[in-house]
């Protein structure tokens, strides 16, 4: 299958594509926001907020905050040794992404995926009108929301490369499959009535009822992911992507047939994602569960293809070696907590930006909130984190400028939600990135235009909650 080449937008080879050739790598990128950081540190005093165990999760205490005396400078030998150090730190963020490049590597190797794609797009229609491939995006798009919303973004890694080749199955670029797979997952996500590591852990605080107010999380999501989806089938699919490694479908739709041993393979491979889904359900599982069910998963599978263990091992080598590049990002941006933490000014930082809402009105300061968050959200990448740090801050200033507590957390879930999907310190996008083979320095002009109307529409979402008393 061809991928689509209307316009060269993308090109990373044509004179049209300058400015994007001159992008800077990811790794430069995080490495000027590390240095960035660093020199905070001289200007930024150091503070402190006092925290409390609450339930068995250390809380910030309201009005606890303090300026530490002689706190001193980092030394830039340090700022070296915090990259390391903040490999070390993000380690099961760069397993897991080894470990599911192999596990795709072996699965594509098989056929099996292809072969389903394959079927699935043929009797679809794909090809055969810019109608249905329009379809099989947008219904791609709110599939991968679905996800997001449902299981999060770090356990859906391993569906990324699924849409890539379903992008191939329509003629459309990897970019596309990534687009709908990443961008879907990412808003889904984002703007979850039912997160429970950004609500849930939001309201506890704010002590509401576990998921309460849904209603305007799940409009702005599906407006969010209809946007999304129509960016998808407007604009992306028009990009002229330059891919070294194009995932082109071997041979023609109706040319693709399912044995009984692809079915084999794909039940395993589903079983096995039934089980994780199990596991992250009902037994707590996170990313050192899901990176083991991913390796066992790489075996079956590979034993199912009658892959000899020589030839497994080969296959998980090769298919972890292609997104070393993508891992090692992730380990350089989880240096710039590490400067952060030493510098001990990252309170100082949080309590410096809610200053800044508490003597707006009210829907002013909602969306002022909610793109503190998305400023905190580049130095606290975790949801869960971020809440159990700012929302004993925001609770009570929302309590005093007359804000409701319902509308305080979805400000908060909007700015730290959508924010991770162009952040160069959110672990798990850059992961999917990863498996999906397009660079952060390929993905940013494409989602950041999608962006503005995304914040646009929460934003207004936010204002309207607060006058109908939400």
């Amino acid at each position: 299958m061809k991928q689509n080449n209307n316009t060269s937008t993308l090109d990373l080879t044509n004179e049209q594509g300058k400015r994007i050739r001159e992008f800077p790598d990811p790794m430069v990128l995080i490495f000027m926001v590390l240095i960035g950081v660093y020199l905070l540190s001289f200007f930024v005093p150091a503070g402190e907020f006092a925290r409390e165990v609450v339930e068995g999760r250390n809380r910030v205490i309201q009005g606890s905050f303090e300026y530490l005396p002689d706190v001193d400078l980092i030394h830039p030998f340090r700022l070296f040794v915090a990259i390391p150090e903040g490999m070390i730190n993000a380690a099961q963020f760069l397993f897991i992404v080894f470990i599911a490049g192999g596990l795709f590597h072996v699965l594509k190797s098989t056929g099996a995926l292809e072969n389903a794609i394959g079927v699935a797009a043929y009797r679809m229609g794909a090809g055969r009108s810019v109608k249905s491939r329009n379809v099989i995006l947008v219904t791609g798009t709110f599939i991968y929301g679905f996800f997001g919303m449902t299981v999060g973004s770090e356990n859906n890694m391993a569906l990324v490369p699924l849409g890539v080749l379903i992008a191939s199955a329509i003629g459309c670029s990897r970019l596309v499959g990534v687009t709908m797979a990443v961008g879907g997952i990412g808003v889904g996500f984002a703007l979850s009535p039912i997160n429970p590591y950004t609500v849930g852990v939001a309201q506890s605080i704010g002590e509401l009822p576990l998921f309460s107010g849904w209603e305007l999380r799940t409009l702005m999501m599906l407006l969010c992911l209809s946007t999304l989806a129509a960016y998808i089938c407007l604009r992306v699919v028009k990009l002229d992507f330059h891919d070294d490694q194009p995932a082109e479908m071997s041979r023609e739709l109706q040319e693709y047939t399912l044995s009984r041993n692809d079915l084999v393979i794909l039940g395993l491979f589903l079983a096995g994602l039934a089980v994780m889904l199990f596991g992250i359900f009902t037994r707590g599982w996170y990313i050192k569960e899901i990176t083991g069910i991913f390796l066992l998963m790489t075996i079956l599978i590979g034993f199912a293809g009658k892959l000899s263990p020589n030839k497994l091992v080969k296959k998980m080598m090769e298919g972890a070696s292609s997104v070393t590049s993508s891992a090692l990002i992730i380990g350089l941006a989880a240096s710039i907590q590490v400067i952060l933490k030493d510098a001990q000014i990252l309170d100082t930082i949080i309590h410096s930006l809610s200053q800044v809402a508490i003597n707006m009105s009210i829907a002013p300061a909602a969306v002022v909130t909610s793109v503190i968050q998305g400023i905190i959200n580049l130095f606290i990448p975790s949801g869960s984190a971020q809440a159990l740090i700012t929302m004993p801050i925001l609770i009570p200033m929302a309590d005093l400028i007359g804000m409701s507590r319902q509308l305080m957390v979805s400000a908060f879930q909007v700015g730290d939600g959508l924010s991770n999907m162009f952040i160069p310190t959110a672990g798990s996008v850059l992961a999917m990135l990863a498996l999906g083979r397009v660079s952060y320095a390929q993905w940013l002009p494409v989602i950041l235009p999608v962006m503005l109307p995304l914040y646009a529409m929460c934003w207004a979402a936010l204002v309207v909650a607060h006058y109908i008393g939400y």
